[in-house]
């Protein structure tokens, strides 16, 4: 059985361009997916979080239009009901890498306002890639690896194919005009190689440890992709 950390935001609301106060949190797909594969396996999950504050669901990722229908919509809300680690999450400040055997990140636009500028987060990112356990980001949460550049203006995931939420999905979402930065842009500043794939349809990019998905949608076949390294 493998230990995995999930390292979510703790912000409900996402700032936009005007400063008007977007809410947001998690996006429930992008943890409950996840969340049922690992589990599914027989692995064991710890929720971190900035605080230890318990994490926010995006009401929005809880409506049928957003999960192909109620009946899934049903699916993805009992997990986040029965998933007893979303009360219980502990700080991200005292977590310890050698602890667990692999890190994933759930997106929704939380990570935007939390997690790109969380020191404490971009240390156990960069630990995580330097040890070589697997680290799985999804969506809008890559915007956390922007924590990682230095004074100097360099990253460690410089030069790493990876992907996350597009320019595209984000105009079609209704959001990129309000926003006061685009993740796709920001990465590709980070000067990270963006793997853009067709909007909202799975798209899972691996590079070393590495493993990247762009959507909501890609967060079940990359959790997947992930269990293949885990014993």
């Amino acid at each position: 059985m493998a230990k995995i950390l999930f390292v979510m935001t703790g912000a409900d609301h996402w700032t936009l361009a005007d400063g008007t106060k977007h809410p947001t949190g998690y996006w429930a797909e992008e943890f409950a997916a996840p969340h049922q594969v690992f589990t599914g396996a027989g692995h064991e999950i710890t929720v971190a979080t900035p605080g230890g504050v318990v994490p926010t669901v995006d009401q929005s990722s809880l409506a049928a239009e957003a999960n192909g229908g109620q009946e899934q919509a049903d699916r993805i809300a009992a997990v986040l009901e029965s998933a007893t680690e979303l009360t219980n999450p502990v700080e991200l400040e005292n977590v310890r890498l050698s602890d667990y055997d692999a890190v994933f990140y759930p997106g929704g636009h939380g990570p935007m306002e939390d997690l790109a500028v969380n020191d404490d987060s971009a240390r156990l990112l960069t630990d995580t890639l330097n040890s070589g356990k697997p680290l799985g980001v999804v969506c809008h949460a890559p915007a956390a690896l922007l924590a990682t550049e230095g004074g100097g203006g360099t990253s460690p995931f410089a030069g790493y194919r990876l992907t996350g939420f597009t320019n595209t999905e984000e105009s079609q979402a209704g959001l990129a005009d309000k926003a006061a930065w685009l993740l796709q842009d920001r990465l590709v500043a980070l000067g990270a190689e963006f793997s853009e794939g067709q909007p909202w349809a799975p798209n899972v990019v691996v590079d070393r440890n590495l493993y990247t998905g762009q959507n909501p949608a890609s967060s079940e076949p990359l959790a997947n992709e992930l269990l293949s390294t885990l014993r």
